[in-house]
């Protein structure tokens, strides 16, 4: 994380330049435009995300419930019966690719339409609003996303209960969250700054 904080800082300060920007007034409403535009981005990535992985989960559920139905002797244990692993791989993948369209093009189309339609100055305002919200969710829910994982963790080596109890039933419910918050739209944060900032220095020359 810090270290994608560093790069979309070093991508931002050589966008400023490319464009001729000393300075970022504040006073201008299209910079203010521009800053909420970029805070608002890193969320609705975030929520993209995790719909995707709660989405492709319930996929994944009812293929394998389909699976123990039609499948004799896989719900047992017997010995032979094969699960279908193909099926489970097909879905994930083809819903890593297919549910990444739509935050891919947020993430390369955001700044192409803040810069030609409200100005390089407000570009550079969005991609200020975008480092600053993108870095704190991306910390945010790398440490939660962590923290609720161990707590289960911590659950199940026997304390508070141990497994079976109240708090473990909850600690599972928080890891649900848990793991695509640090898995999944955590590490994301970190590639949309820096997509973003990447695609705004492109264009910059076109913005003079």
């Amino acid at each position: 994380i810090g270290s994608a904080a560093l790069a979309a800082l070093a991508l931002f300060a050589a966008y400023t330049k490319a464009v001729g920007l000393n300075v970022i007034d504040l006073t201008n409403s299209k910079v203010v435009a521009g800053m909420l535009l970029g805070g608002t981005v890193p969320f609705l990535l975030g929520a993209l995300t995790m719909g995707a992985v709660g989405r492709t989960a319930q996929k994944m559920v009812a293929e394998v419930r389909r699976q123990f139905k039609e499948i004799p002797g896989l719900l047992e244990g017997s010995g032979d019966a094969k699960p279908d692993y193909s099926s489970c791989v097909a879905i994930s993948t083809d819903a890593a690719l297919k549910e990444m369209i739509i935050p891919g093009v947020i993430a390369i189309i955001s700044p192409l339409i803040i810069g030609f339609i409200l100005g390089r100055e407000a570009l550079g305002g969005f991609l200020a609003g975008a480092v600053v919200t993108g870095v704190m969710l991306a910390l945010m829910m790398a440490n939660s996303g962590g923290a609720w994982d161990n707590a289960k963790k911590y659950i199940e080596e026997g304390n508070l209960g141990g497994k079976g109890s109240d708090p473990h039933k909850a600690a599972v419910v928080g890891d649900t969250v848990g793991d695509p918050f640090k898995d999944t739209s955590g590490p994301a944060m970190n590639i949309l700054i820096k997509l973003m900032s990447i695609v705004s220095l492109v264009i910059a020359p076109l913005l003079i």
